[in-house]
């Protein structure tokens, strides 16, 4: 016999035990002590009722090695008993008054609307989960803590155990809040119908008596509950989840690197005995189970016929399953450390609402995977983790908010829309950046995007992809990266750290299921959104050449292990290079220059060639910007006011949900305009490409200019617009050659266009050399770059001169 002090000494808990949660809250309590005789000597047996195993005292005692199998890994050997710890005020709590107070605070909350109505929120809810029109109930915590802050604390701590609280609570009071029979029902209702049926007829009681023949409720719910968490908790990064938050409902934020397929997982097995007929029901709690072999029922144990089960797939639940790996920013990672990763189960409605690449905050109940059969008994020390999903949120890349689904007040649109707003928006693309007006009016149209058209399964692509080409220092990487910040979806990568198969993708083999499984590269993360690519020209060639398909077709082709698919890259391109030489030579050629290939260029939109010319005057205000910048960690004050990264992004999502046609009016202007450029590409010796492509750019652009100004049709400023950035594109490149030409006043170089389509004779009909339509002028001016209002003000300049003569209706110029 022990006496009290060794009874006592033997009832401590160790302080590592005592400090962890088990995840499900158990109730711990000593049930029994009963004695056995092992080898002469009396050994006391402790059992555990909620763990189900068996605590033995005594290393020696023979019951140690039939039931170490049984043991978790943390109480095999252990000399303590779980009585006085941390959990016995778990344990002395009453769930059945907790559940008592789940089913009050479905049954009473309420709120008002504006007529001071009362509405009770969770009573439609239930009404409509009773009726089969929803399936999953979310409890939003902010609403427990207006009734019961402690509650609220609870459920966080102990999120498992109250989630089945809460279901058991719905379980309970669906059949007052159902008004009607359900008229679509499933094989799972009609197989549940059927059994109890075949037991009200007066089958043999004998085989329910077993605990494991009773309907269990996981079988008999038809809904899913989830919490939501409360408004004030911030969302934590993947490394600061410990062990201690073991059972607690936690939120991480990351981006979603990998998403499984959906597919049916086992929710509760049935099995039917092929000796008495009996069936048993095993729920299921993880993704891998031991199947129960030997009958339980007490027909089976009393013959000792040992009946063997055999799993019946008809009369078990399946629920839909998703495995998602989530992993942190890379602001979130600490200096020298490598990105940390988890996995999210995700089950029923959470799932499918993630793809790879989205920037999620996920709130779930963070659990160990415990491990079944044999692998149980070589597990060791160690515990695979993951959260069990119960919210998950798509949000910013940047601001710790969601993606912004509200609506924009008309204040705000009133201070985006005003007088000049096309400036204002591209100088809020990185105004901490000096100049580059024509080239942030560029990225902002990438950023809107034109319209895709996808006429009679022919597909055209409304993605716009511009190319930047520069000197060293001159922004180019600190564009790309603004660029990547404001766009809700984007991947940046570099042209030497990417291969091809990281780029597209590559064939990996799933964990789960030892599938081969496509793994999506750069470009298909960035599906519906841009990907941008620094360092484009030191991309080998081989890799480069996977992008061809993806700038024109937006899908990607792959025939690898077997597998053979086309998978989804609808995104825009925005490139940064180096010239060949790291510097522009302008004794060499623009092709020895840039140095890819005229396949590549002609799918650029716009390739623009960015030069750090020596100047005086910008270099003085170029210096005073950056200083001032460096000194006070934001833009110079200009004439506006900036429009902040959130609200440009919420304009932007608006614009994109315009659809703008191109009118039959402006069908013979853009095509007169497009002949023209391909008549001066021929005419002078220019060596940039001008093909089709490039009269869809200009669609793209004139598109993307109506959804800035959300309109519903392309105008004729639009056209002109997008004509004109693109001649400004070109003009970049052909900055040196025609120097002569730039040093001259935007009149003078009109007047020699106006005069050269007067030499040319192709005026009027019948009209003479010296007589020139005012249209066709205009026309020739715009698409070599000019405005419209430079092209009027050069036009009263020379008539003030008498050079020429405009007649009353301003259609013809005639030369004096």
């Amino acid at each position: 016999m022990h006496n009290n002090s060794q009874l006592s000494r033997h009832r401590k808990i160790p302080p590592l035990l005592a400090e962890r949660s088990d995840g499900i809250g158990c109730r711990t309590r000593q049930t029994r002590a009963s004695s056995c005789t092992a080898t002469g000597q009396k050994q006391e047996l402790q059992v555990n009722e909620s763990w189900s195993s068996v605590i033995v005292k005594d290393p020696r005692c023979q019951f140690k090695r039939a039931f170490c199998s049984l043991l978790p890994f943390w109480l095999v050997g252990s000399r303590y008993l779980a009585q006085e710890s941390p959990f016995a005020a778990m344990a002395r709590k009453d769930y059945a008054a907790e559940k008592e107070k789940c089913k009050r605070f479905l049954q009473e909350f309420y709120t008002e609307d504006d007529n001071g109505k009362k509405v009770f929120k969770y009573g439609a809810q239930l009404v409509a989960l009773a009726h089969r029109e929803q399936v999953s109930l979310f409890v939003e915590l902010d609403n427990v803590a207006e009734e019961d802050p402690e509650l609220v604390e609870n459920i966080c701590e102990n999120a498992k155990r109250y989630t089945g609280l809460f279901a058991d609570a719905v379980h309970e009071l669906l059949p007052e809040y159902k008004e009607r029979d359900v008229v679509a029902k499933d094989s799972l209702d009609v197989y549940i119908e059927h059994r109890l049926m075949m037991e009200q007829r007066g089958r043999d009681p004998a085989d329910t008596r077993d605990p494991r023949n009773q309907y269990p409720p996981e079988l008999m719910r038809r809904f899913e509950l989830y919490f939501k968490p409360p408004t004030t908790t911030k969302p934590k990064v993947v490394r600061d989840v410990r062990a201690e938050s073991i059972g607690h409902l936690v939120t991480v934020r990351g981006i979603v690197t990998r998403a499984t397929e959906v597919k049916p997982m086992m929710a509760v097995a049935t099995y039917t005995c092929d000796q008495c007929g009996a069936e048993t029901y095993q729920p299921i709690q993880s993704p891998s189970f031991m199947p129960l072999v030997m009958c339980p029922s007490q027909e089976c144990v009393t013959n000792k016929s040992g009946g063997r089960l055999y799993l019946q797939t008809r009369g078990s639940k399946f629920v839909k399953f998703q495995e998602l790996r989530i992993q942190e920013h890379s602001d979130q990672v600490p200096v020298g450390n490598i990105p940390r990763s988890m996995s999210v189960y995700a089950r029923g409605e959470n799932t499918r609402l993630a793809q790879p690449g989205d920037h999620v905050a996920i709130t779930g109940v963070f659990l160990p995977l415990l491990s079944t059969g044999f692998k149980q008994a070589v597990q060791g020390l160690l515990s695979e983790t993951y959260l069990e999903a119960h919210c998950i949120t798509l949000m910013n890349k940047t601001e710790d908010d969601e993606l912004g689904n509200e609506e924009l007040t008309d204040e705000e649109l009133r201070s985006i829309t005003d007088e000049g707003f096309y400036e204002k928006l591209a100088g809020s693309i990185a105004p901490e950046i000096y100049g580059h007006e024509d080239v942030k009016k560029a990225l902002l149209l990438l950023l809107v995007g034109g319209v895709e058209q996808a006429p009679k399964g022919m597909k055209i692509r409304g993605n716009i992809n511009i190319c930047l080409m520069g000197d060293p220092g001159v922004a180019k990487s600190q564009l790309l990266s603004y660029i990547d910040r404001l766009a809700p979806r984007s991947q940046y990568t570099t042209g030497r750290g990417s291969s091809g198969v990281g780029l597209t993708a590559a064939v990996m083999r799933d964990p789960l299921t030892g599938e081969m499984t496509l793994e999506g590269g750069a470009l298909v993360l960035a599906d519906l959104g841009i990907c941008c690519i620094d360092e484009f020209d030191k991309m080998a060639d081989a890799d480069r050449t996977a992008i061809h398909e993806v700038m024109e077709q937006q899908t990607i082709s792959i025939a690898k292990a077997g597998i053979m698919t086309s998978l989804n890259a609808r995104c825009a391109i925005l490139a940064a290079a180096n010239p060949a030489y790291g510097r522009y030579n302008p004794k060499k050629s623009i092709e020895q220059n840039i140095q890819l290939p005229a396949a590549l260029l002609s799918r650029f939109d716009l390739l623009w060639l960015i030069q750090d010319k020596p100047d005086a005057d910008a270099d003085l205000r170029l210096a005073q910007h950056i200083t001032y910048v460096h000194q006070h960690c934001r833009q110079p004050p200009t004439h506006f006011t900036p429009i902040s990264m959130k609200l440009m992004r919420r304009y932007i999502a608006l614009c994109k949900k315009r659809q703008p046609v191109v009118p039959e009016s402006l069908a013979d202007y853009i095509t007169a305009a497009y002949v023209e450029m391909r008549k001066e590409a021929r005419v002078s010796k220019d060596t940039t490409f001008t093909s089709a492509r490039t009269l869809l750019s200009i669609l793209r652009l004139s598109t993307a200019l109506a959804r800035l100004r959300m309109m519903d049709s392309v105008e004729k400023e639009d056209v002109n617009e997008a004509m004109r950035l693109m001649e400004m594109s070109k003009d970049s490149l052909q900055a040196d050659k025609s120097s002569g030409k730039r040093t001259q006043r935007p009149a003078d170089v009109i007047f020699s266009l106006v005069r050269e389509l007067a030499t040319e004779g192709v005026a009027g009909r019948g009209g003479a050399g010296g007589v020139v339509r005012m249209a066709e002028a205009e026309q020739r001016c715009v698409s070599r770059g000019f405005t419209p209002a430079q092209f009027q003000e050069a036009l009263e300049e020379y008539e003030e001169l008498n050079v020429w003569q405009v007649n009353q209706a301003r259609t013809r110029i005639t030369f004096v």
